[in-house]
């Protein structure tokens, strides 16, 4: 059994009038989600569910969908993440071409046109729950699906899309045990290996229960028995009221965020309990963290990590923004100390000395892959004080003409121009170079949009010349991934039949 198991077994039980959940301004208690976690236990046992079995849960962030996880990763089961924010197209093959022998689905989702016959011909069980801890129901007792195991396997999770289509990939109960033990280092007074116990204090969990991130802090949470403020979706509003009610010192946001947040000139006196912010799920540009720390005085603690990773393996600490920000300013943070890190070529795969650019290599017990070198497709340098910088990726590059053109380059130019928020840059076909970068910009709130023509010209005296975009479009919003991220796809639909 996992340390992360009996941890959460542990923690249930120590006190059943606690507020654990904090959701839309209601508490709930542990002993309210205990008995939701009790019934679907019931519910799996008499389907004669063996541990290691595969249980599809569909994820929102809601109290009920943490009695689920807990009900699941507590009894030793495989939790397989559905996201019912997909099209009903994608959702449906999803749900028959895994074909599991139980899913767990609040009302609101079973409700949907078509999901049941889906579901009935997975030959899939389902568990009813209530989205804020309603009764647990069985509405489909017979399992006709094959039982399936996955061996030490905690979750098998939907990775975010952001580049393609999803894939799901096995997280080991040995790679949360590991990956909870390093970022636990980054809290003063606490071991991982410390006696279940309830805490002081709030995580905040605003990133989809089906993001690497948004269930990494929940579990985190439920394991160190801190009180969780759950947010369905993020929006200023509702973030800004969950801070002041739960008070917490430290709060999740990533950049879109943050820049709706300095746009919105939020009340520093609302703000008042955060010692700092953590961004992480997509880049985040230094200017950005500047203007937050100038107008709140709150730095903001980047990280970096990925599904594969099974949450983070770098991050910056309070004490090390506060000394060695300037110094350092840029990175996501220090490799943590049990995770190896080196840059090599990527065509020699040669290590490459301090501070050169090429892409990142990793080694630890987190990353699931019996201590073998990984390498990503995250191009990169390393300090010698461990200090990485990730510069873009290598696998989105937009090959126009035969010049490689890396769309976080670009975006990280334009983000710099007066009149932008936020960018994004994807690669679209093109019958003579095959294809070329077009980016879509978000315009800083009263700010004029300037015409395509100088927004070219002003990128063309920062850019090499084959690295400006031939299509531009000013939007509202970008399309975006459950987690924010904007959407690869969803921008190249943007783009589609452009001249």
């Amino acid at each position: 059994m996992a340390l992360m198991t009996e941890k959460l077994r542990a923690i249930m039980a120590l006190d059943p009038d606690r507020t654990e959940v904090d959701f839309e301004g209601r508490d709930y208690s542990w002993g309210r989600i205990a008995d939701s976690v009790r019934a679907i236990e019931s519910a799996l046992e008499a389907m004669g569910l063996p541990a290691d079995a595969r249980v599809g849960v569909m994820l929102r962030n809601r109290p009920g969908h943490i009695a689920a996880i807990v009900a699941v990763l507590s009894t030793d089961r495989c939790l397989v993440t559905l996201n019912p924010v997909l099209p009903d197209e994608r959702l449906f093959a999803d749900v028959e071409t895994l074909g599991l022998p139980v899913v767990i689905a609040d009302t609101t989702d079973l409700a949907r046109p078509g999901l049941s016959a889906a579901l009935a011909r997975a030959g899939s069980a389902i568990v009813e729950i209530g989205p804020r801890l309603e009764a647990v129901r069985v509405v489909e007792p017979q399992i006709r699906a094959d039982i399936r195991t996955s061996p030490g396997i905690a979750i098998e999770m939907l990775s975010s899309g952001t580049t393609g289509m999803p894939k799901r990939i096995p997280l080991s109960r040995e790679a949360f045990d590991a990956s909870f033990r390093g970022f636990t280092k980054y809290e003063r007074g606490r071991s991982f290996d410390d006696p279940p116990k309830l805490n002081s204090g709030c995580t905040m969990v605003v990133n989809p229960l089906t993001h690497i991130g948004g269930i990494y802090g929940c579990i985190a949470a439920l394991a160190a028995g801190r009180k969780i403020a759950l947010l369905e979706k993020f929006s200023v509003e509702a973030w800004v009221a969950a801070v002041k009610r739960n008070r917490p010192a430290v709060a999740p946001a990533v950049p879109s965020a943050v820049r709706m947040l300095l746009d919105a000139d939020v009340d520093p006196a609302d703000l008042s309990s955060l010692r700092s912010l953590i961004s992480g799920t997509a880049p985040l540009p230094a200017d950005l963290v500047d203007a937050f720390f100038d107008k709140y005085g709150i730095p903001i603690c980047s990280n970096y990590g990925a599904t594969e990773f099974a949450g983070a393996i770098a991050g910056w600490t309070i004490d090390d923004f506060r000394s060695l920000w300037k110094e350092k300013r840029g990175a996501v943070g220090r490799v943590h100390g049990d995770i190896e890190a080196r840059i090599v070529d990527p065509d020699s795969g040669a290590i490459l000395a301090p501070g050169e650019e090429g892409l990142l290599e990793l080694k630890g017990r987190q990353l699931n892959n019996d201590l073998q070198w990984l390498r990503t497709t995250d191009r990169a340098t390393l300090d010698t004080d461990r200090f990485l910088y990730i510069l873009g990726r290598a696998d989105n590059a937009i090959i126009r003409g035969g010049f490689k053109v890396h769309p976080d380059d670009v975006v990280r130019v334009l983000n710099d121009h007066p009149a932008v928020r936020e960018a994004a840059v994807v690669g679209v076909r093109d019958e003579r170079l095959g294809a070329v970068p077009a980016a879509a910009v978000i315009l800083r709130d009263g700010a004029s949009a300037p015409s395509v023509g100088d927004l070219k010209a002003w990128l063309k005296d920062r850019l090499i010349a084959y690295q400006v975009p031939v299509h531009i479009r000013f939007v509202a919003d970008f399309p975006r991934t459950p987690s924010m991220k904007p959407s690869a796809d969803g921008l190249q639909a943007l783009f589609e039949g452009a001249p």
